[in-house]
């Protein structure tokens, strides 16, 4: 397991970002877009546009990971 994060470039709605996360949060998101038939960007799209705080996008994944394996027996 490596705690570096690793930086990634998203298309959001037509614009680049990049966005660091470890690479076990990397995997898990890969791994939901996946098994939800989405591509990772419009799955960091939904994300985004679900937001309610000022929490960056990276953050935003973390709990959006985090929250489906809690739902995920």
């Amino acid at each position: 397991m490596t705690n570096r994060p690793e930086k990634h470039s998203l298309t959001l709605r037509g614009h680049r970002t990049s966005v660091s996360l470890e690479a076990e949060f990397w995997q898990a998101f890969r791994q939901i877009a996946q098994d939800t038939d989405k591509t990772i960007n419009a799955l960091a799209i939904e994300i985004d546009e679900a937001r309610t705080n000022d929490a960056g996008l990276a953050s935003a994944i973390r709990v959006y990971v985090l929250n489906h394996h809690r739902k995920t027996p």
